[in-house]
This record gives structure tokens, C-alpha cells and sequence, in this order.
């Protein structure tokens, strides 16, 4: 009887490390040397790529320096993804030190990278483009340093000495060890950008972006729904909510036949609740971990989402089609300030405010598939309902 009371506690305890380490993958899909939940993904290393294999068909390798799970969106056109406060020129600057640093040695300066860059900035392509970067000023000095920071986080980069703010300020460098097998890692397409430059140099950027992550797709119905299955578990795994409306005929039928042992076993193996509505599929994570983006949150910017959340969902319940435009909502926003300024940061309550913090709350609602962005305006999605108040009961 113990030992049959061990090996269940042992079987639980085996499902629990399970759940952390996929979970910690799905929010980390490049983890470095040192990251808490790398121990756990190496002991359960087989286990997890055979599950994202099979449910999601995306490829995880493990190392010794790192993880890696090769995520791939369903989508390419969702303009909410993205690295915060990173702009073009920061993307293309993080693409060519991640050039810079693939020839480099294994140890670099932040000056010297610098210099680097500002060799590989000259191409006349670049130019061409108007990419312009000079380190002329604290401002591209800076944005070098975000992408330093980023590659960091990443692993790609280690620091040895010095001060990324001295560097800045012209006071100081920064000696960082370079991690090439980490750094290799990062690109998640399925071909190399230069095997499609040389072959299909005609293609427009969108029709390159799809080429990165075209993948093979067996002939014949089991094939087809395979790559359904697969499509539709990243978007369920990657997206807060799926609405029907949004997915393609093929796609719609086979979710509405597959839906519930779908949504079962993406549920169960990652902890998460499947909602199963009129509208669309979510997984809803109880603890808020599996997000970039929550609702609520602490400070102004997000007490002001919140504020804009209520406001456009008790609407709905009226005019579900209603058109909501920027200056309308900063309107509302300007008189909460009356009633919810004091607990907001001193600049937000200034005239004017009102529009930046409305346009934040609105890229936040967007980015959680919450209101929907049109020409003229936004418009609520049905997952907003949950943040209207109830009338109060008489």
C-alpha cells in the first residue's frame, strides 16, 4: 500500500514539473544558462518535445547554455506582437549586432561593437531604406543599449565588467563574453533569410515574412488536419482568445467538431482553463503568469485601460456594432480624471494627457483581442464583456 502511495506522489509531483517547465517554455522560448526552469526542462526534455511535436508541431531543443522552443506564430499579420519600445530602426539594429556578434570573438566591448555597427550601418542598402544610425548622440547611444540589454536577457550576451549608463554617458565601456551557440538559436524560421533573398529576391516583404516560416505540409487529409490541429493549438497557446468569425472555413469546421478533447488537452498539460463561448475559445490563466499584457494591473496607464475597458463594454451591451473613436474615449478619459486624478502620476492629470493615455489603452485592449481596431475608431469583441459592472441588484 506505501508503495503504491509513493509512486502516485511521485507520479503527481512528475505532472507538476511538467506543467511548470512547458509553462515557463511558452513564456521563454529562448532559455538561457541560469533560468530557474532550465533544470526542469532538461529532466523532462523527451516528454516536452514529443508533447509540442505533436500538439503544436513546434521543435524544442535542449543544451547545455540553453533551451530552445521554436515558436512559430500562426499568424504574421498581428501588429501587437513585438518587443516593447522597439521601433524599425531598433529591429534592424538588433539584426545587424546579432551579424556584428556571429563574427565576432568570444569576448567584445560595447564600444567596439559600436564601431562594428557603424560599419555595417554604411551599406549602401541601408540607406537606401533610410536607415540612418551614427552613435552621434545619447539617443542612438541608447537604443545600442537596449539591444544589448535585450541579448542580456537572452543569454546571447554576458556581462564581465563595466556599465551599460556609463557607456551612455561617454564615461565609461562594457566587456561582455559572447555565447555563439545561445546566439544561434534566435532565428525561428524554417529557412535562412539569405536562401530566400537569393532565390526568391522578386518577393515583396510580406510574401518574404511568409517564406521565413512556410513548413511542409504532408499531402493528403491526415496532413491537412495535422496542420489544422497544429495552427489552431498556437493560436489557443499564443493568442488570448480565438474567435470564430476570424478563422478561415476549414479552420472553423474542424474547431467546432474538435474543440472540447482540444481544448482538454492543451488545458490539462498546461494548467490553464479552457472557456468554451458562442463566439470563440479561450485558454484563461487564473495566476496572470502566461501574459506580457494583464488587465487589471497597477498604475495609471493601466488603472485608465481598466477605465476605458468598463466604459466601451457597458456600451456594448446596448450597440455591440458602435464605433468608438480616440477623441471620444480621451473625453471620457479627461472627465474620470476628475473623479480617479489623484491616484494617477501627476503628468497624466495635465490637459492633454487624456489623448496618450486613451491611445495606450487602446493598443493594450488590441493586444488582448479585446476591442478591435478599425479606420475610424475601435469596436468592442465579445471577450470585453467580462469587465462590464453589473447593475446593482434592487
Amino acid at each position: 500500500m506505501a508503495s503504491a502511495e509513493l509512486k502516485d506522489v511521485l507520479k503527481l509531483q512528475e505532472a507538476e514539473e511538467r506543467e511548470r517547465a512547458l509553462r515557463a517554455l511558452l513564456m521563454r522560448p529562448l532559455m538561457p544558462a541560469g533560468d530557474p526552469a532550465l533544470d526542469l526542462v532538461r529532466r523532462h526534455a523527451d516528454h516536452l518535445r514529443d508533447w509540442f511535436g505533436r500538439e503544436t508541431g513546434w521543435n524544442l531543443q535542449v543544451e547545455r547554455q540553453c533551451a530552445r522552443l521554436y515558436k512559430r506564430a500562426a499568424a504574421i499579420d498581428d501588429a501587437t506582437r513585438g518587443i516593447p519600445d522597439f521601433d524599425r530602426d531598433r529591429y534592424v539594429l538588433l539584426c545587424l549586432a546579432c551579424a556584428v556578434l556571429e563574427r565576432a570573438e568570444s569576448q567584445i566591448t560595447l564600444r567596439a561593437l559600436g564601431e562594428r555597427l557603424l560599419e555595417a550601418a554604411a551599406d549602401p542598402d541601408l540607406s537606401v531604406c533610410g536607415f540612418v544610425f551614427t552613435l552621434g548622440g545619447a539617443r542612438e547611444r541608447r537604443s545600442l543599449v537596449g539591444v544589448c540589454r535585450l541579448l542580456l536577457d537572452l543569454g546571447v550576451l554576458m556581462r564581465v565588467a563595466g556599465d551599460e549608463e556609463g557607456y551612455v554617458n561617454q564615461s565609461g565601456d562594457v566587456l561582455y563574453d559572447v555565447h555563439r551557440r545561445v546566439l544561434a538559436r534566435l532565428p525561428a524560421g524554417t529557412r535562412g533569410a539569405s536562401l530566400i533573398a537569393m532565390t526568391h529576391s522578386d518577393l515583396g516583404f510580406n510574401d518574404r515574412l511568409a517564406a521565413l516560416l512556410d513548413e511542409y505540409v504532408p499531402d493528403g487529409p491526415d496532413g491537412r488536419r495535422m496542420a489544422l490541429r497544429h495552427r489552431l493549438a498556437r493560436r489557443l497557446l499564443d493568442d488570448p482568445v480565438v474567435y470564430h468569425d476570424e478563422l478561415t472555413e476549414e479552420e472553423l469546421e474542424y474547431l467546432v467538431s474538435q474543440r472540447g478533447p482540444l481544448a482538454y488537452r492543451l488545458a490539462q498539460a498546461t494548467g490553464l482553463t479552457a472557456e468554451l463561448r458562442a463566439e470563440g475559445l479561450a485558454l484563461v490563466d487564473g495566476d496572470g503568469e502566461l501574459t506580457d499584457q494583464h488587465l487589471p494591473a497597477v498604475g495609471t496607464e493601466a488603472h485608465a485601460t481598466l477605465l476605458v475597458a468598463e466604459h466601451l463594454a457597458r456600451t456594448a451591451r446596448i450597440a455591440p456594432e458602435r464605433i468608438h473613436s480616440l477623441h471620444e474615449l480621451a473625453g471620457y478619459l479627461r472627465t474620470a480624471a476628475d473623479r480617479y486624478g489623484r491616484f494617477w502620476r501627476k503628468d497624466a492629470r495635465e490637459a492633454g494627457a487624456e489623448v496618450a493615455l486613451a491611445t495606450e489603452a487602446v493598443s493594450r485592449l488590441v493586444a488582448l483581442r479585446l476591442v478591435r481596431r478599425l479606420e475610424h475608431g475601435v469596436q468592442a469583441l465579445p471577450a470585453l464583456h467580462r469587465y462590464a459592472i453589473a447593475e446593482p441588484l434592487t
